[in-house]
């Protein structure tokens, strides 16, 4: 991933040098390992443990030639080990993958430790958000078509519960990765005792396959990626609403702006939801690694290394941008500005539309019939409610009642009798969201 969208941590965890050190710490585990069986010299194990990692840049001059990583690491951690007879040791009886495999097992659970804390924060800002917006009455819309009264802290607990969700997926995911193995060339032991992969794995606070081939099965990785890509699209679910709420004829929500900050090079006026958008489009990256990490599962006999160049690329990138996009969608939170004034407007904009179903229920209880009468009653209403908004003209005032005023026209010319006292009742919005109460008890709950 591009420096652009890498925060310092996460990009930690995937450096070349970050990955030597651990290709160093497993080595040197083997080779403790080793020398407790008396499989070899014990006085091998001090001057490996001493050793400090190869530079990044020596190994690539060295792979320049070999044309194979894990033997250019090796050589140019030996030329570190003194004295160098006691680098003969090192990788006895491994095979590469053994090797790649488990510090990469290493590398996906701290990647996932440092997203998982970051879920956590974003989790906790959107209930944080919804709570203290649980009474701020908006518009729900269907189809982008304004549908009943609701709260702004309903929408935003939903999307708490979901960015909870996905947390607990990816920390499941945690588990499917943490596994490592060491078991030779076509993983059958034939050159280093099991004892030995249990003694790195109880080191490194992995798990030991329960069986592998030269390689560790890849539906683990798999849904780790998977599991991120649900996050990511949360995350974009969470921005497009957003940037529905920012565009100029809605304007009831929006992003901050800070002193000195610019929307547009042409267009002064211009507030554009920036944040939003490259939410947006980052989580189109990380679904991306989908497809491609998964068909590292099929390969052939004990091991190809067709999934090899594409984990390269789609590990790191898959975290990196997953801890970015966990960054800027807490950002984004914490910074909205909610227009509740405007949102009342917009609520009321469409001439009371939005009390249809309860109006409907009403004269229904009222004993008239569903299909027969209630219902064309108010549709009809309904509909000619819409084509007088459509030709009101600018500025015409208060339309909050119209679907009313439009509804008793044709109640009386129908001979019919409305209780205006309960269509009254019917028609606050507040009646609408009065038993939500629990969403936020279990909201207020979340952690």
């Amino acid at each position: 991933m591009i420096e652009r969208y890498t925060l310092p941590e996460m990009g930690r965890v995937w450096s070349d040098a970050h990955k030597y050190e651990l290709w160093c710490e497993v080595e040197t585990l083997v080779v403790e390992a080793h020398a407790e069986a008396g499989t070899i010299p014990s006085n091998v194990v001090e001057p490996v443990r001493k050793a400090p990692p190869p530079t990044p840049e020596r190994v690539d001059e060295i792979e320049a030639v070999t044309q194979h990583d894990v033997i250019a690491f090796l050589s140019a951690w030996a030329d570190n080990t003194e004295p160098r007879e006691a680098a003969a040791y090192v990788h006895f009886g491994m095979t590469s993958s053994d090797l790649l495999d488990t510090a990469l097992a290493v590398q996906l659970v701290e990647a996932t430790d440092i997203l998982l804390a970051k879920a956590d924060t974003l989790v906790a800002a959107l209930r944080d958000h919804a709570l203290e917006h649980r009474n701020t009455l908006r518009v729900g819309r269907t189809h982008g078509i304004h549908g009943e009264p609701d709260v702004w802290g309903h929408r935003v607990a939903d999307f708490a519960f979901a960015m909870a969700r996905s947390r607990d997926r990816l920390r499941q995911a945690r588990a499917a990765v943490g596994v490592m193995a060491i078991s030779g060339a076509v993983g059958t032991y034939s050159n280093i005792d099991p004892e030995v992969e249990r003694h790195v794995a109880r080191k490194l606070n992995l798990k030991a396959a329960d069986v592998s081939t030269q390689v560790v099965f890849r539906d683990g990785i798999s849904e780790w990626v998977n599991a991120q890509a649900i996050m990511a699209t949360v995350c974009e679910a969470i921005a497009l609403e957003v940037r529905h709420g920012q565009r100029t004829e809605v304007r009831e929500l929006s992003e901050a702006f800070g002193k000195g900050q610019k929307g547009s090079s042409a267009m002064p006026h211009k507030k554009n939801p920036i944040l939003s958008e490259r939410i947006s489009g980052l989580a189109r990256i990380v679904r991306g690694q989908i497809v491609p990490v998964m068909e590292g599962i099929p390969l052939w006999h004990e091991r190809d290394i067709s999934h090899s160049s594409v984990e390269r690329v789609a590990l790191p990138d898959t975290s990196i941008t997953m801890d970015y996009l966990l960054h800027l969608t807490t950002r984004l939170i914490t910074g909205l500005v909610v227009d509740a004034d405007r949102m009342r407007v917009n609520l009321d904009s469409t001439g009371g539309l939005i009390y249809t179903s309860t109006v409907l229920l009403e004269l229904v209880e009222a004993g008239m019939s569903r299909d027969d009468a209630a219902y064309p009653l108010v549709q009809k209403a309904a509909m000619e409610t819409w084509q007088k908004l459509s030709a009101a003209p600018a500025g015409r005032g208060d339309t909050s009642t119209l679907f009313r005023e439009t509804l008793r026209e044709h109640a009386l010319e129908a001979g019919i009798e409305l209780d205006e006292a309960r269509l009254d009742e019917v028609c606050r919005p507040e009646r609408f969201v009065q038993r939500l109460g629990p969403v936020f008890d279990r909201l207020a709950a979340l952690s």
